[in-house]
């Protein structure tokens, strides 16, 4: 290894660079345990059941020849889950907060999910606000615009997946993983005494879209992309 390259760390003979805890969180039945499936598996169970308490799965991507392992965590939906899983934001560098675009109900709920994640996690986690189901666009009850205003008034990443035919799935988490990476990479991290993350200063929050997936990924805003929030 190159000098001033950080140390490489190994679990489970998994070599990595960097490890980054990531929380999926929404109603019950949005989809999160799919979408988790998906991304780590690419598998989708259709009739996967709600999750109890909390489970992580894990996978790897490489940005700029570095290996950075995510932990991602499948938190439960159901309300008598909620104290459970509140302990589970602890440490988490990105959170992925779920809806289903059929159920408005899951749609309404987003902001009390938000509120729980700024409750327990760090003020500067990154999040990214997920309409899942896009496959669903005939039962669509939340317009993609009012979705995308919801972000900008409170500067989160916007993008629709479908964890059934996996449109989007990827980018989601390529995304989220590479603006934390972008962060930390950029020294605007420390850590505190017990060694969690700590973020300085917010990230810029964009719109994904499929045009910026057929380009290979979305572009920050710095760059030309299309920006969901002002940072």
């Amino acid at each position: 290894m190159d000098e001033g390259k950080p140390a490489v760390k190994s679990v489970n003979d998994e070599e990595y660079d960097y490890l980054f805890k990531v929380v999926l969180i929404g109603d019950s039945g949005v989809g999160k345990s799919n979408l988790l499936s998906r991304f780590t598996r690419n598998e989708f169970n259709l009739e996967s059941k709600s999750t109890i308490g909390v489970e992580f799965a894990t996978r790897s991507i490489k940005t700029d020849d570095k290996v950075i392992k995510a932990q991602i965590w499948d938190t439960a939906g159901q309300e008598r889950y909620r104290a459970i899983t509140s302990a589970y934001y602890r440490g988490a560098v990105g959170a992925l907060l779920v809806y289903d675009i059929s159920k408005r109900v899951t749609y309404d709920n987003v902001a009390r999910w938000l509120k729980e994640l700024r409750d327990h996690a760090d003020e500067n986690i990154v999040i990214m606000l997920v309409g899942n189901k896009r496959d669903l666009r005939h039962m669509r009850m939340v317009p993609t615009e009012e979705a995308k205003e919801f972000c900008e008034a409170n500067n989160l990443f916007f993008i629709e997946t479908s964890a059934l035919d996996a449109s989007n799935v990827d980018l989601a988490f390529q995304r989220i993983l590479t603006e934390i990476y972008q962060i930390i990479s950029k020294k605007n991290v420390h850590a505190d005494a017990s060694g969690a993350h700590k973020f300085t200063g917010a990230g810029q929050a964009i719109v994904i879209t499929d045009e910026n997936a057929a380009q290979g990924g979305a572009s920050s805003a710095s760059n030309g992309g299309s920006r969901c929030c002002k940072g």
